[in-house]
């Protein structure tokens, strides 16, 4: 049961970042809607949720196609009530240099970050102009920066911090406020795969990456929703537009 508490929507909510977001705004007294491709994956975390005692759901949901979106969100609306925080986390990788990256990979990654991020912004938003305050969180990356073999991931990244500013830009007058994280070297499958595609273990790729972090470790999906939770709170209502990077310190 919902008990009316606040409603957040996490995309891409099964594993990795997205599932640490889910658990930490559960722990803030979010009711919490987990959506990803396959509702079923979502359930695990779902029912971690719910063992604490908070409420949950899992929605699936093809973030690419507006009917998809469309009634996830309306789900999410009757099950638990209408969202007014959304954490735009779905995403995939599809690496390549530029003379072998096809267009199917560019438009691929390019249709699940920002087309993915358009469209759910724009369902949810609705709901949070309506209650008169909103928060929206993007999930970009240090990879918006440029990053070697990722031309499609790092151009989809640098438009999601564009995507932030403008909406902040055109709902902060309605109480919402809009910002992104931009995570660096963090322990997932994404970047398990990343260390299989360059033909590294991931002992070693995670190893080389240390080397590059100032603070000397690499960053754990907890340490990307601790930078979520900030955001959403009531407190920090005069922050938006900003893109906060999580990654141990600068990039060298």
């Amino acid at each position: 049961m919902n008990q009316n508490k606040p409603v957040a929507v996490v995309t891409g909510g099964a594993r990795g970042i997205g599932e640490a977001v889910a658990r930490r705004l559960a722990h803030e007294g979010f009711a919490v809607a987990v959506l990803d491709l396959d509702a079923e994956a979502a359930e695990p975390v779902v029912a971690a949720i719910r063992e604490t005692g908070q409420s949950a759901v899992a929605v699936g949901v093809d973030v690419t196609d507006e009917v998809s979106v469309e009634a996830a969100i309306a789900q999410v609306e009757k099950e638990l009530g209408p969202p007014i925080v959304l954490v735009n986390n779905a995403g995939i990788t599809r690496d390549d240099l530029l003379h072998k990256l096809n267009a199917e990979s560019w438009d691929t990654v390019l249709a699940v970050h920002l087309r993915g991020a358009f469209l759910v912004s724009r369902a949810v938003q609705r709901h949070m102009t309506t209650a008169r305050w909103g928060r929206i969180v993007n999930l970009s990356s240090v990879s918006a920066l440029g990053n070697r073999g990722q031309a499609n991931y790092s151009a989809a990244k640098a438009g999601i911090q564009g995507f932030t500013k403008t909406l902040a830009l055109e709902l902060g007058r309605f109480g919402v406020t809009v910002n992104a994280v931009a995570p660096g070297f963090i322990v997932t499958d994404m970047t398990r795969a990343t260390a299989e595609r360059v033909g590294l273990t991931f002992d070693e790729f995670t190893e080389r990456a240390i080397r590059e972090v100032p603070v000397q470790r690499a960053g754990q999906p907890e340490d990307v929703a601790s930078a979520v939770a900030y955001f959403v709170r009531e407190d920090a209502s005069y922050v938006s537009g900003q893109v906060l990077y999580v990654a141990g310190g600068p990039r060298s």
